[in-house]
């Protein structure tokens, strides 16, 4: 059933996301639309933020306003999402819902890319993607199942540990 349902844009009020989120987990349970909703997102992203001279690693909101729902859609269901409190609509023609493409889906990193690597502790690895970009890192961990790695960098003059997908490193030959 996973494969055929689509990602969909929906329209929150503003500083509302989290309560329309909640919500809309609510309306899943109570009209038993787990096989219709699979994953509800609020897009976010980490950066790197200076208050009072210090440096800090905060996430932030890269759509306000937005939540991002993977589901199969039926009319039967838009009663139920736009109804919901916090929910102004679907995003798309006359707030009928517009299905993502696959370049939307694969820039806001919305499914998880497969990607093989070797690694082992002490390789030298570039960071690719994210905050972090252009930094130099070394590995400390690998976690293969999951294609992460903990990687050590140096960041505001000390070393730092970041998790990361493969997908966000490239390893540097050395």
């Amino acid at each position: 059933m996973e494969e055929e349902a689509k990602w969909y844009v929906l329209h929150t009020f503003s500083g509302y996301e989290n309560v329309a989120k909640a919500n809309l987990e609510n309306v899943k349970e109570k009209f038993n639309l787990q096989d219709r909703i699979f994953d509800i997102i609020i897009p976010m992203e980490d950066v790197i933020e200076e208050k009072n001279g210090k440096k800090k690693l905060v996430q932030r909101k890269v759509m306000p306003c937005y939540l991002i729902v993977k589901m199969i859609y039926g009319d039967d269901i838009w009663h139920n999402i736009t109804r919901t409190r916090g929910i102004t609509g679907f995003v798309g023609p006359r707030g009928r819902p517009l299905a993502l493409t696959q370049d939307e889906i694969r820039k806001l990193r919305l499914e998880k890319i497969t990607v093989e690597m070797d690694l082992v502790e002490n390789d030298k690895v570039e960071i690719i993607d994210g905050a972090l970009a252009k930094l130099i890192g070394t590995v400390v961990s690998v976690d293969a199942e999951n294609s992460r790695a903990k990687i050590m960098v140096e960041m505001f003059g000390r070393d730092t540990p970041v998790t990361l997908d493969y997908s966000q490193i490239r390893k540097i030959e050395q």
